[in-house]
């Protein structure tokens, strides 16, 4: 799905006032220390293709889809797989990466906590991560179990449930629409080129916290260390500021 960049800034300009109506949070390295277990995984992959991988092809990989994940990676080793042994080392990957996910999960600083704020304003929420359904659901379960009495989320959006993976807008177009908000009105956090791209590309505002891979500035964007002390007012304050920055 192609969004034209000039109608997603429209979106995102469009109309008074500044009130965030919904959020979008990604997943792995947004609100929880997932990430990391892909690049484990794909390096215990390497290693059994006979290479290593590079810290550069690793940055590369952060918040992409498997597709573009593994091309990378088996670039950086110099080989060459058939489509057969792709899905073969897909499933290698996932089935390790499950392995690593049924263990403890630890939330990024201050994403509990922004949850928890936004739900307590009965603010509709959407999840949308690269990540596929049976591993996202693992994840999924360990953050539902910090929220007993109000569902984390609206809309939960995965990556064998799209037409496009991020950086395409499809993954937060489809949430959006379940949700039926407008994406003018959306703030997304991110903390991925990919990941923010697609939230760019979809209308919304996003807020960018890097964790793996540092994020370039881009008409709005906003940029955070850190999601400790994030709360609903400055999710507003990143809609306008996203606003102006668009418009300038």
């Amino acid at each position: 799905m192609d969004t034209p960049r000039s109608a997603a800034l429209t979106d995102l300009s469009a109309g008074p006032g500044a009130r965030v109506r919904a959020v979008l949070f990604d997943m792995d390295g947004t609100l929880v220390e997932t990430e990391q277990y892909w690049g484990e995984a794909m390096a215990a992959l390497a290693e059994r293709l006979g290479g290593r991988m590079s810290a550069a092809a690793r940055e590369r990989t952060v918040g992409t889809s498997m597709r573009v994940a593994m091309d990378i990676l088996y670039a950086d080793l110099g080989v060459v797989r058939t489509e057969e042994q792709f899905q073969a080392d897909t499933r290698w990957i996932e089935d390790r990466v499950a392995e690593l996910m049924s263990g403890e999960i630890h939330w990024r600083p201050g994403a509990r906590e922004l949850i928890a704020e936004v739900r307590s304003a009965a603010m509709p929420t959407a999840l949308v991560t690269t990540t596929p359904r049976r591993l996202a659901d693992l994840v999924l379960d360990a953050i539902g179990r910090a929220f007993p009495d109000v569902p984390p989320f609206d809309v939960t959006v995965c990556g064998d449930e799209v037409p496009a993976r991020k950086p395409d807008p499809a993954p937060y177009l489809q949430a959006m629409a379940a949700l039926g908000v407008d994406p003018g009105d959306c703030v997304v956090l991110e903390d991925s080129v990919a990941g923010s791209t697609a939230g760019l590309a979809a209308g919304a505002a996003v807020l960018g916290v890097p964790s793996l891979q540092p994020l370039p500035p881009a008409p709005g964007l906003v940029l955070r260390d850190t999601l400790a002390g994030v709360g609903l007012p400055e999710l507003h304050e990143v809609l306008a500021t996203a606003r102006e920055t668009v418009g300038a």
